[in-house]
């Protein structure tokens, strides 16, 4: 029997956030199964990304990731890091 107080997971809602396409090729995207708040940063050639959304079915987010209610100095990812957050 389902607990109803715990949301639901439904693992074929896969949702994918394009970050960058860079210049070498990579393109940089967060990719998250079921709460898009809750991802992993990949970097896959053009090629194997359009692959992997047609194959996995993703949904796009538009726009960039929403900034945290709290300002937390911890709310960060590699992308922020690397080009605006500790230079």
């Amino acid at each position: 029997m389902s607990d109803p107080t715990k949301p639901s997971l439904d693992v074929n809602r896969k949702y994918v956030r394009l970050v960058e396409k860079r210049p070498d090729g990579l393109v940089e995207f967060e990719f998250s199964i079921s709460d898009p708040e809750l991802y992993v940063e990949m970097l896959l050639p053009e090629a194997a990304y359009e692959e992997f959304c047609k194959t996995n079915r993703v949904i796009l987010l538009e726009g960039s990731r929403p900034e945290s209610e709290d300002g937390s100095d911890w709310d960060w990812n590699l992308h922020e890091a690397t080009h605006q957050r500790f230079r």
